[in-house]
């Protein structure tokens, strides 16, 4: 069984704008001679790591919608500076766009079943990020974006 997870994309206004920060990871990566992946630590590490692992992706929530999503590679644990044992999350670099679907603030990630996942959309939509903040959250309050 697949499971995905949705996480807040803190600090990012567009998908445009995470998908030049993921490019920009992935040209550090080769250079470095690393693989070109994206990677997001989190603090907590999911307990249904096999799901996740076997074919789910990580849903960016950008403003105030689920906007796209990432593949997972693997979860990592990885060191934090405080010595503290955390969760890298290691994405596919592509950005995939999804269907807008609203999400309430949250805080860490939340599992996301596919069958309530958004599904993709082949480019970008129309309007979307050129609306105002207000105007887009009242259209995905009601469903028409």
């Amino acid at each position: 069984m697949v499971m995905h997870l949705v996480k807040l994309c803190v600090g990012v206004s567009s998908i445009e704008e995470l998908e030049a920060s993921m490019a920009r990871t992935a040209a550090r990566r080769r250079a470095a001679g690393e693989p070109p992946v994206s990677v997001h630590v989190t603090r907590m590490t999911p307990a249904k790591r096999d799901e996740v692992e076997n074919g789910g992706s990580l849903y960016w929530v950008i403003g105030g919608a689920i906007r796209c999503r990432s593949d997972i590679i693997s979860l990592e644990t990885v060191d934090g500076e405080d010595g503290v044992k955390r969760c890298a999350i290691v994405m596919s670099t592509e950005v995939i766009r999804t269907a807008a679907a609203p999400r309430r603030p949250f805080q860490g990630w939340r599992y996301l079943k596919p069958e309530d996942a958004p599904q993709d959309v082949a480019g970008p939509v129309e309007g979307g990020d050129d609306l105002p903040p207000d105007l887009r959250a009242k259209l995905l309050e009601i469903g028409a974006w």
